[in-house]
């Protein structure tokens, strides 16, 4: 077996434990201004779409308001009566929006010749008086994180611009730094170990096979360290995610021996809630956010903020299990939904109980081994982000500096 990856694959010693790409010679600072007149893209071919919901996080009887299940019902989301009742401790957001996606590019002004990703939001005149308000949130979030060009952040998706069409549609442009998320990836990955196992891809032999589970961990975790990076990002800047998962984190690669070369980015900020201390409190979408934080006794501004901080926390925990859950197994052993189930329903956030569950499972071997290194410190990181009271949930920075989210385990291995 293996011992090491590559040099070029080992965390450095830099902070955040990943090495650095060296620039080419200085770049110029990005503008934060946004191109607002529809004259300025060119609209290419039609990627897809998408459901957009607000799902939040866990809570009880014990520790917050129990959620009304025949209130998600009534919603007419699409969700079977097992979906609903896995979902049952948590509180959903007011209904469904569908969101185009478009490629295309930027042809005048400086940019001319960007890629981007157009993100098609449904008008009021459609109907749809939420989407009006997830678009306009999501578009004075990025407007207000790029509002200082010496302040990008490299983990945060880039707003190109915005503009409303005659039939009252939202159009947001991205630049286009990827495609794929970290749901694609992790089905991508899923599906290639079931093919692998079932002999319809050539036979890796053990040092192969262990190379190969090296690069995985090491892709993974650094996309885990690039979203928590965002986060931080999002948190010292008095921004809550607030849709933080597997969707959300958009990709440049998903081939895992580029992951030198990974860059994760978040996206959808539509439900993301502004925690400076005059803002706590109000806002259009984030009742929900504020009424749980009131069930789990938090009355003054700084407790709910606190509250904020730490539900955005709990939603990265469930995004690190994804990640360390998913990837590592075949395809149809384990999703998300059940995977969440497992820890808040099963072993109500019990996570060292849920490991030896999991223990006893071949199939989900790889994953408990990943989450196992560095002395059990993947476990470790998951009991404090999914920590039933919000008030011992560790801040992003801990979790940046956390010794699985370095990278640091895999010198150990």
């Amino acid at each position: 077996m293996l011992k090491a990856l590559p040099p070029r694959f080992l965390p450095s010693p830099e902070h955040g434990g990943w090495r650095r790409r060296p620039r080419r010679g200085s770049l110029q600072l990005v503008s934060a201004a946004l191109m607002t007149n529809p004259a300025y893209f060119e609209v290419g071919r039609f990627l897809g779409s998408y459901g957009f919901m607000n799902i939040t996080s866990y809570s009880s009887s014990q520790f917050g308001e129990p959620s009304n299940v025949a209130g998600i019902q009534d919603l007419g989301l699409g969700y079977s009566a097992e979906e609903l009742e896995r979902l049952r401790v948590q509180d959903i957001g007011e209904g469904e929006v569908t969101i185009r996606l478009y490629e295309g590019r930027v042809v005048q002004g400086p940019l001319r010749g960007t890629q981007a990703v157009f993100k098609v939001y449904p008008g009021a005149r459609a109907g749809a008086s939420e989407a009006d308000l997830m678009a306009l949130n999501e578009l004075r979030t990025h407007a207000f994180l790029q509002s200082d060009p010496r302040d990008i952040c490299d983990n945060i998706q880039f707003l190109l611009g915005a503009f409303e069409t005659a039939t009252g549609e939202q159009w947001l442009a991205f630049r286009d730094d990827g495609k794929y998320s970290a749901a694609d990836y992790a089905k991508i990955t899923s599906e290639r170990q079931l093919r692998e196992q079932s002999g319809d891809m050539p036979f890796w032999n053990p040092f192969s096979r262990a190379y190969k589970l090296e690069l995985r961990r090491y892709f993974v975790l650094k996309l885990l360290n690039g979203t928590m990076s965002g986060l931080l990002h999002m948190h010292n800047h008095d921004r809550l995610h607030q849709s933080l998962g597997p969707s959300s984190v958009i990709l440049n690669t998903v081939m895992e021996k580029e992951g030198p070369y990974l860059v994760p980015r978040l996206r959808d900020l539509a439900f993301s809630v502004d925690i400076g201390y005059s803002s706590v409190g109000a806002g259009a979408l984030s009742d929900g956010l504020w009424r749980r934080a009131s069930a789990a006794g938090a009355s003054t501004p700084l407790e709910k903020r606190a509250f904020g901080i730490a539900d955005d926390i709990y939603g990265a925990g469930l995004l690190v299990a994804y990640m360390a859950f998913i990837p590592f197994c075949e395809a149809g052993t384990m999703d998300g939904i059940s995977l969440q189930r497992l820890l808040e329903s099963t072993f109500r956030l019990d996570i060292y109980a849920a490991r030896e569950y999991c223990l006893a499972d071949d199939r989900l071997s790889e994953a408990v081994n990943f989450l196992d290194l560095g002395d059990s410190a993947g476990w470790e990181l998951l009991q404090a982000m999914l920590n039933p009271d919000y008030r011992k949930r560790p801040i992003a920075e801990a979790v940046l500096n956390h010794r699985f989210i370095t990278g640091a385990v895999l010198r150990n291995y």
